[in-house]
């Protein structure tokens, strides 16, 4: 008798766990549809506040190569005679 119990909770622990995964991959899915279009609509707000186009700041951000305010930086050499 003990046995047949047994395997009565073994099986509805799997249909539990299978359930909640099945819950959680729709889960996943739902989060990553909603966090596409958060950063879609991110986006959309910025070209509208000018965030990408038209700021002295965000030209300067996109410009630079690491190191200064947006001055670009050039390189002289000099050559000795000997």
């Amino acid at each position: 008798m003990g046995a047949v119990v047994s395997c009565i909770q073994s099986a509805f622990r799997t249909v539990g766990r299978t359930i909640m995964a099945v819950i959680r991959g729709i889960g996943g899915i739902l989060m990553a549809i909603i966090n596409g279009i958060v950063s879609f609509l991110d986006i959309i707000v910025g070209f509208l506040t000018c965030q990408y186009c038209g700021s002295r700041r965000g030209r300067a951000r996109r410009h630079t190569s690491g190191g200064g305010f947006g001055r670009r930086r050039h390189h002289t050499t000099t050559t000795s005679t000997i």
